[in-house]
């Protein structure tokens, strides 16, 4: 039996056959029809940000504009400790990409050790663990101003959950696990 005020997902109310219809073509009218050679281009930006489209149409409608880079943590690159190499296959994915390409070095790894890689274009040492959320915010926004950009322009690729939070105190575009990126069906 369920409790108060819980439907168990069924309506019984009279009328949501039309409700869920008004709803529906209120959303669509709202969601912009853009010119068939504007999606065509966001299709080909999508790919050379290695991104799958729906992912990278989703991240341009919530901040507004387009992404200019990511910040792939070392542990999403599969670099744990000095003197790893990225995997080939990620390096190729990496090498693809046409924007900026920032390595995040968690202990272990040196940020120079990063820009030694191949396609990396820039690395920063990743805000330590017992750092505030404030100082983390800051790290992190003060690593992406060094690259002349604002934060909702770069995407974060990562493996932990730890990495996922620096999306909301960087105040980054988005989130992407480095698993899903370099997969090859991306």
């Amino acid at each position: 039996m369920p409790g108060i005020g819980h439907n168990s997902g069924q309506v019984d109310e009279p009328g949501h056959a039309f409700r869920t219809f008004a709803w529906a073509k209120a959303r669509r009218d709202l969601m912009p029809t853009l010119p068939i050679e504007v999606v065509r281009l966001r299709v080909k930006r999508a790919q050379a940000l290695g991104l799958p489209y729906k992912t990278y149409a989703g991240i341009r409608a919530s901040t507004g504009h387009d992404l200019i880079g990511f910040l792939f943590s070392s542990n999403a690159l599969r670099v744990l400790r000095d003197g790893d190499d990225i995997p080939e296959d990620r390096a190729l994915r990496l090498a693809a990409v046409q924007a900026d390409r920032v390595g995040v070095a968690q202990p272990r790894v040196t940020p120079a050790i990063l820009t030694r890689l191949a396609a990396i274009d820039a690395a920063f040492a990743a805000p330590p663990v017992t750092l505030s959320w404030a100082a983390t915010r800051d790290h992190l926004k003060a690593a992406i101003r060094a690259r002349g950009a604002a934060a909702d322009r770069y995407v974060i690729v990562g493996e932990t959950a730890l990495e996922c939070d620096w999306v909301a105190a960087a105040g980054a575009a988005g989130w992407v696990p480095g698993a899903r990126y370099f997969d090859a069906g991306a």
